[in-house]
């Protein structure tokens, strides 16, 4: 019956349908009902007390009511969801050993597949939380988790000497409240970061021994992703990454009590420049800087007359020529796909 999920069997169930409508009974008046013995109907009936699913008078003989279904079958539902979570937390374990055991047994497994939201992010997790030397991430959207819930556990990794390169897509960039809110904190607390107009595939390197990317940035497709272990497969991603990193743009956060030269009386000009410089639009800039369109476009022709340029092209060069662009000396020896 219906409510056999909710660990209620069939006689239990019909006992409780019974008593539903015979409120104040006894064992044998419910007995009766169900065409069942008195001794049969007191033992269900008591297991319904117990449950929840009946209360029952101190009299004699004792008489029962049933619980308003409501109120006591929401709560056996509520107590089986529980259970639920419960197992799916111990399955979630079992599945990480399953895999740390294979991996062991047959090093050659090179690539694991991935599949659902919570596997995905328990995987990230684990396998940066392990991270010794140096992180290294393509960032662009679709994205598991909320950007920048990971500030935190970032910062306390780049405290115990762990470098972060991350790589971002202009949407990533553009992405409302991103800049202000996750990656510039990110870079004042020592991440190295840098953005491309595009990024081929969402990507995180861990060290030289692990990476998980995502079966498609197609909707959907990020429910599911590869873990690529050391394997040449991992040598290739490595060698994507600084390909696409050398010819990313610096991104700086300006310093709080100085500006950058011929810039004094406009704070936001260095990171309106590196916007124009990544390729991003003005509807980009406007939502990554939380502007209206009006104030972006009146900030960009501001940011041209000052450095006398006609084209966005020209904005870049003249402000690269200041040194508005220049990046810290962090990024002078790109680090090998190796090293830390």
């Amino acid at each position: 019956m219906e409510l056999d999920v909710v660990g209620l069997g069939d006689e239990a169930q019909r006992v409780y349908t019974a008593l539903i409508g015979l409120p104040h009974s006894t064992a044998s008046e419910v007995a009766s009902a169900c065409g069942t013995s008195t001794s049969a109907a007191g033992r269900l009936l008591s297991v319904l007390v117990k449950a929840g699913l009946a209360t029952r008078s101190t009299g004699r003989p004792p008489r029962f009511t049933a619980t308003a279904p409501d109120v006591a079958v929401t709560e056996l539902i509520k107590e089986r969801e529980r259970q639920l979570d419960t197992a799916r937390a111990l399955v979630r374990q079992l599945t990480d050993r399953h895999r740390e055991a294979l991996r062991i047994a047959d090093p050659d497994i090179a690539v694991e597949v991935l599949r659902g939201r919570d596997d995905i992010s328990a995987a990230v997790h684990r396998i940066t939380a392990g991270a010794r030397r140096q992180i290294r991430t393509f960032d662009r959207p679709p994205y598991v988790d909320r950007p920048g819930s990971n500030l935190d556990d970032q910062r306390r990794r780049q405290r115990s000497g762990v470098t972060h390169r991350v790589l971002y897509d202009q949407g990533a960039v553009a992405w409302p409240g991103r800049l202000r809110d996750d990656i510039l904190p990110s870079i004042r607390t020592g991440e190295q970061a840098r953005v491309r107009p595009q990024l081929p595939i969402k990507l995180v390197i861990v060290d030289d021994a692990q990476a998980v990317l995502p079966f498609s940035l197609a909707p959907g497709g990020h429910l599911a992703a590869y873990l690529v272990h050391r394997s040449p497969m991992l040598t290739a991603l490595e060698a994507l990454f600084e390909a696409e990193w050398d010819r990313g743009s610096p991104l700086q956060a300006p310093a709080p009590t100085t500006a950058p030269p011929a810039a004094s009386g406009h704070p936001d000009h260095l990171a309106l420049v590196k916007l124009l410089a990544a390729g991003c639009t003005d509807a980009a800039i406007a939502r990554a800087q939380g502007w209206s369109q009006r104030t972006t476009q009146r900030r960009i022709r501001h940011l041209m007359t000052e450095l006398g340029a006609t084209t966005r092209f020209q904005a870049a060069v003249q402000a690269a020529r200041r040194g508005w662009l220049q990046e810290p000396a962090a990024f002078t020896q790109p680090t090998n796909a190796g090293e830390g």
